[in-house]
């Protein structure tokens, strides 16, 4: 009896599954409804009626001499595992002739025939399998079509994608090997870009297929049909195509030729499932692997972990010295150093707070020269506050930098200083410090940077600000004369550290107010930086005023129209 109603939704389902694909099991159940020799119109006798019996549809009885077609032609069902090779008539004709088999793997389907001939033959007639290793699977990728326009022009990419097998490839050591080609192209040329624009994914496939052709003529190509595409990669994902019939009602298809025969067929999924003893027994397979490397993990970071004396705030920093840009000459370095304040602050004594970067050459960039450094350095250091006067700031690392060139006689010339406040909080941040260099009036001292190298140099680089040395009330850099350069570019990831962070005690006041402190230092700053800017521009300002003539300025200063 045909089905009421049939799915139409014939498109790929893809699922993930952590079990081995190797214990999938499918069952096909393939059936023939009707064909149009089953079908014949009305006698005359019955024109005058509005319905067809159904009688008439009944095939009728064939003759003693072309034989009675068995059951199993006309309904078969199959339960097939992942892939499982079951034999059609064409493969059992072919490679019964031991002179059509070419290959290792003919041969080799050449005796499983011969075996099941001898033990009764095979079971299935209709529905047969093509595996992974079978020549189909290579026609089939090969044939594939991208869309659905019946006159598919491929495209350049397609057909690179026809020539790549998608399977595991085995996996040959590297050691002793070496690399024929270059490892990063960095001018690719267009032709490059097709040849590699393809991907090689590790997949397997597996069609599961039908032979309909009329009884008696089974094993023939034209009668093939794909009932079932299945296709499994390396990370568990399985994808069916169609998908499992479930609730959705039975495919059909329908048949071309002299006889067009209509058949149905579902796909189920019918893999056993696990018992609840092993599925216990997976639980503690995993939770024995996950404690494991849990406590793989623990040895690696260590079961203590270090914790500040109270009242005292460490501070970490990761950064990493990103650029220069804007200099006269190549070939820059830039040494650079932190310098903690002389009170309240300390740093471990393996503690290295000084670095140079390699030499690097610079590249163009718009109006600019930019060196790339990606240095990356590390420090930590420790603060512990002691005086709890509300008068009192914290002082707060300072980072140096001295930006240098070297010619091809190795000769080195300075080409920048720089200072910056670390910032005061936690987190990351990229700073831009901006660099000048000492200079000398006249043409002379330039023609000898030029030709032997050397220039003016700062004895103490901590003279950039205020010297940790001065005890003085005022500093004076009067006569200094200097050279606005380039700027270099610092990424700085800030962590600290403190047991006010986690007490609820009066530790946790007292490092609060410590780092009220240190963010209203950080706005000090801040505002002390926009005012200096302000001074700078109106002293600016007052030195043109200066030079002007006398008539063009007014009494009260101001330049007249």
């Amino acid at each position: 009896m045909a089905e009421a109603f049939w799915s139409t939704d014939t498109g790929e389902a893809v699922y993930r599954s952590r079990d081995p694909v190797r214990n999938l099991r499918l069952r096909v159940h393939l059936q023939r409804i009707t064909s149009s020799s089953f079908l014949h119109y009305q006698p005359a006798a019955q024109l005058g009626k509005d319905l067809i019996d159904l009688a008439t549809f009944r095939p009728h009885p064939t003759a003693s001499g072309c034989g009675h077609r068995p059951d199993e032609d006309e309904e078969e069902e199959v339960v097939i595992g992942w892939q499982e090779k079951l034999f059609s008539q064409f493969e059992v004709d072919l490679y019964q002739n031991e002179a059509a088999c070419q290959s290792p793997l003919d041969h080799q389907y050449r005796q499983e025939i011969l075996k099941l001939e001898n033990s009764g033959g095979r079971k299935n007639r209709r529905i047969f399998t093509y595996t992974d290793s079978d020549r189909y699977t290579n026609l089939e990728e090969h044939c594939q079509k991208m869309t659905t326009a019946a006159s598919e022009v491929p495209s350049f990419l397609v057909e690179r994608m026809a020539n790549v097998r998608r399977r595991r490839q085995d996996k040959r050591g590297m050691e002793g090997s070496i690399l024929k080609s270059r490892i990063v192209t960095w001018e690719p040329s267009e032709e490059f870009i097709k040849n590699n624009h393809v991907i090689n994914t590790p997949l397997q496939t597996m069609y599961i297929m039908a032979d309909l052709g009329p009884y008696g003529k089974l094993g023939y190509k034209k009668y093939e049909h794909v009932l079932c595409t299945l296709k499994v990669d390396s990370n568990g994902v399985i994808t069916v195509k169609p998908d499992f019939t479930g609730l959705k009602g039975p495919y059909r298809i329908e048949t071309e030729g002299e006889k067009q025969e209509l058949w149905r067929y579902t796909i189920d999924n019918v893999s056993s499932l696990a018992q609840p003893e092993e599925e216990e027994r997976e639980q503690r397979v995993f939770k024995d692997l996950y404690g494991r490397h849990k406590e793989y993990l623990n040895s690696l970071v260590g079961t203590d972990f270090e914790m500040t004396v109270p009242g005292a705030l460490r501070l970490f920093v990761n950064g990493e010295v990103v650029s220069a840009q804007g200099y006269e000459y190549d070939n820059l370095y830039v040494h650079f150093f932190v310098e903690l304040p002389s009170t309240n602050w300390s740093s471990p004594a393996f503690q290295q707070l000084s670095g140079i970067t390699q030499t690097c050459a610079t590249k163009s960039l718009g109006m600019d020269k930019v060196a790339y450094f990606s240095y990356p350095f590390t420090f930590e250091a420790s603060f512990l506050h002691e005086d709890e006067s509300s008068d009192a700031l914290p002082e707060w690392p300072v980072l140096y930098c001295e930006v240098l060139s070297l010619d091809f006689w190795q000769r080195y010339r300075v080409e920048g200083y720089g200072a910056v406040m670390l910032p005061a909080t936690p987190g990351s941040h990229t700073l831009t410090v901006s660099t000048w260099r000492p200079m000398e009036l006249g043409t002379v001292a330039e023609l000898r940077r030029f030709f032997i190298g050397g220039s003016l140099e700062l004895e103490d680089l901590s003279y950039l600000r205020i010297p940790g040395t001065f005890k003085g009330k005022r500093l004076s850099r009067f006569g200094l004369r200097t050279e606005t350069t380039g700027s270099v570019t610092f990424r700085l990831h800030c962590l600290q550290q403190s047991r006010a962070f986690m007490e609820s005690s009066s530790l946790r006041k007292r490092m609060r107010s410590v780092l009220d402190r240190l963010e209203g230092f950080s706005q000090q700053s801040s505002i002390h930086n926009v005012l200096e800017a302000f001074r700078r521009a109106r002293r600016r300002m007052q030195e043109a005023r200066e030079s002007l003539p006398q008539d063009l300025v007014s009494p009260s200063g101001t330049m007249v129209s």
